[in-house]
């Protein structure tokens, strides 16, 4: 017996399974009427000795069980799941029934129906009845056995692409019990009709939703790796229209990482706002990394971790891990030292604003280049309690370090900066930008050291970010808070944006700012929206609800001031900033920067806002 084409088969009636399951218990209860009379009369005389109106009684018995199943529900409940409750409804049904039936053909003085006839239908239809429940249960889990090796209801997958990934896919975990593939989805018309590993391939991408509805799919699953990015989005808006949880398997990068294709994962945002890889300059890159001694501060935060996974593929001779947080530098630590257990590490736990400790690290470690992650990021918390130690965290912590690298001869020096720095609404974004002019006013002091910085949007999955606050309400059950319905933000994958970083690095000039390609805005709204749709869920489920922008917050981001432009590089995701006749007051940046060391603006947002006005940063200095 073909098992699919029967598993296939059941599915497509299962739309209809209340008004078969009427038609099938109608039949059942007539049956039961006949075994009573076989029963009660002997096989030579059940048909003989009927009074006429035999068949209008069976019909009349016959409507009433499906009258009274109906009242009772029974048709809705599911075969496959038959047991005792459901035995219990039919019970009752037949009870009720036969006991109607019975009274109602008594009072009509219909004798020739034997009344031994009456008493014992209702208990031969519970038991037809039951055992039809049954029987169907167990060839539905014997049938569930013999496609997948498990008896447990599955999780029914429809394959988007039936490709070598898809083909991979099925025979990791067709066999696993919980899962089975119905079937394939593909645009390439040669396969359509045809089947991969046994598994047909049932049309194209776009009829993705009358698959899924037609075949009772719990789950779809997107096995287009080798895809381009706008033709995986296609796949997956496709999915997300069904309105079923989306999984997907590991991204090209990810298999190149030692992942298998059939480790399907949940769709992340990165598979929707992602982009094409960069292509990088490798030996450049590997120039600049390879044999030397890198120092990372901030080397447990989102983008420092990565910026150190990174940069140990290119072979540093050693790499000196600076972070305040204990726990953030245990934890990369130890990534480290499984993934590349032949880099030598040194842990410190240090903070940027103690210049002592760092020239101390500095002079100890010697490193050739150091990427300055250190900073705090998170705007509405750094706008009014927290402004003093943000300034002194991003700015004054960015001179320190580059004070200690400048003494000790390091050759390159690259500040982690932000889109917000520019035209800054907000205290965290002015200290970037400050920072900003911190490096220029260092690369113009005639410092062996090469200063840069590199300035890009928000990072995808990073802490405090909008996406793990959005996963977090989902689980949940929402609501999902968007502070304004036109809200759009510039996104970028981590492990893209460290690259980038690195790769500015191994190009940059002394007091050049690097501009990332941001690629296109995203609305905050719809980016809600999908990340509902791709769980499974439903906007009627988790509501969106609105709560107004934030103190500092920007309703669109820049990466450019108004009067700003920017020159290519030979890496077209990377351009240098001009900015113009701004450049760094030296004398204005001293004094911010001696007011910092002094400790005299220490108090509420508004003294650092004050503070910060004093430079050429085009800051307003308000909330």
């Amino acid at each position: 017996m073909n098992w699919l084409t029967l598993d296939t088969f059941l599915t497509r009636i299962r739309p209809h399974r209340e008004r078969l399951s009427l038609l099938l218990d109608a039949i059942v209860v007539a049956l039961a009427w006949q075994a009573t009379y076989l029963f009660r009369l002997g096989f030579r005389n059940w048909l003989d000795e009927r009074p006429p109106y035999d068949g209008a009684v069976l019909a009349g018995l016959v409507l009433l069980y499906v009258l009274v199943l109906w009242l009772l529900k029974v048709p809705k409940g599911m075969w496959r799941f038959s047991g005792f409750g459901e035995i219990k409804r039919l019970a009752a049904a037949c009870a009720i029934a036969g006991l109607v039936g019975a009274t109602v053909v008594l009072m009509a003085h219909l004798n020739g129906i034997p009344r031994a006839v009456l008493a014992l239908h209702p208990v031969f239809a519970l038991m037809a009845l039951s055992m039809m429940r049954m029987g169907y249960r167990m060839l539905y889990e014997h049938m569930r056995g013999k496609i997948s090796g498990s008896a447990l209801e599955q999780r029914r997958a429809l394959v988007m692409g039936a490709g070598d990934a898809g083909r991979l896919l099925v025979a990791g975990i067709q066999n696993n019990q919980g899962w089975v593939v119905v079937g394939f989805l593909d645009d390439a018309k040669t396969k359509q009709g045809a089947r991969v590993s046994g598994v047909p391939v049932l049309g194209p991408l776009e009829r993705a939703s009358h698959f899924a509805e037609m075949h009772g799919i719990t789950h779809l699953v997107v096995a287009m790796p080798g895809a381009t990015l706008a033709e995986r989005r296609r796949a997956l808006d496709l999915a997300g229209q069904t309105g079923l949880p989306v999984l997907t398997v590991p991204s090209s990068a990810e298999l190149m990482q030692g992942r298998h294709v059939d480790q399907v994962r949940d769709i992340e945002p990165e598979d929707l706002l992602g982009r094409e890889p960069v292509e990088l300059d490798e030996g450049g890159i590997s120039e600049c990394l390879s044999g030397k001694v890198v120092l990372i501060t901030g080397a447990g935060g989102s983008i420092g971790s990565e910026l150190c996974r990174q940069v140990a593929r290119y072979g540093p001779a050693k790499i000196v891990l600076y972070e305040l947080s204990e726990f953030a530098l245990y934890a990369i630590e130890q990534e480290l030292g499984e993934k590349f257990p032949h880099i030598p590490l040194v842990r410190l736990v240090g903070d940027v604003k103690d210049l002592e400790h760092l020239r101390h690290v500095f002079g100890k470690y010697k490193p050739q280049i150091v990427f300055h992650a250190a900073a705090y990021k998170h705007v509405p918390l750094m706008e009014e309690e927290n402004a003093w130690a943000c300034v002194r965290n991003n700015t004054l912590g960015t001179y320190h370090a580059c004070l200690a690298a400048a003494e000790s001869s390091v050759e390159r020096f690259v500040l982690i900066s932000t889109d917000k720095a520019v035209n800054p609404s907000n205290v965290m974004g002015a200290t970037k930008r400050a920072a900003e002019l911190v490096i220029s006013h260092m690369a113009g002091r005639g410092h062996a050291t090469k200063f840069m910085a590199v300035r890009f949007g928000n990072v995808l999955g990073s802490s405090g970010s909008v996406i793990p606050k959005f996963k977090e309400q989902i689980t949940k059950g929402g609501p999902l808070t968007v502070t304004h319905p036109e809200i759009t933000r510039y996104f970028m994958t981590i492990p893209e944006a460290a690259r980038l970083v690195v790769q500015a690095g191994a190009i940059g000039e002394s007091g050049q700012v690097f501009v990332l390609d941001m690629g296109e805005p995203v609305k905050i709204l719809d980016l809600a929206r999908t990340m509902i749709r791709m769980s499974g869920r439903d906007l009627k489920d988790i509501r969106i609800e609105f709560s107004g922008l934030r103190p500092g917050e920007k309703l669109y981001e820049e990466l450019l001031g108004d009067e700003d432009t920017t020159l290519a590089t030979r890496v077209p995701a990377l351009r240098v900033a001009r900015l113009g006749d701004r450049v760094a007051d030296d004398e204005a940046v001293n004094m911010v920067l001696a007011a910092l060391e002094s400790g005299g603006c220490a108090g509420e947002g508004s003294a650092v806002r004050e503070l910060l006005g004093r430079l050429p940063l085009s800051y307003s200095g308000r909330a």
